[in-house]
């Protein structure tokens, strides 16, 4: 697993609607965030192996519309996942 970071130089309403298409129809990105700071998105991205994420940068990330960063991060191992959120239910009813 890997959490990449993107950089991207345009922010048109066309850019990212195809951004936006490719994000969604791609199966190796499990997950995209609009983020905040430095980069625009946080994506988490699996592959078979290194070989195949490279190839995934190669054939789909350098190919999004307006990318000029990507940053890569490996997941060596997992130290805790959870899909339950501690969030209390609101006392209004």
């Amino acid at each position: 697993m890997a959490f990449v970071q993107l950089r991207c130089s345009e922010h048109d309403q066309a850019a990212t609607a195809e951004f936006q298409r490719i994000v969604e129809t791609t199966p190796n990105i499990l997950a995209c965030h609009n983020t905040t700071g430095a980069d625009d998105f946080l994506l988490i991205v699996v592959a078979r192996d290194l070989d195949d994420y490279s190839a995934f940068v190669d054939s789909t990330l350098r190919r999004l519309p307006g990318v000029t960063s990507i940053r890569s991060n490996l997941s060596l191992k997992e130290m805790k996942a959870s899909n339950k959120l501690p969030v209390r239910p609101s006392a209004r009813t």
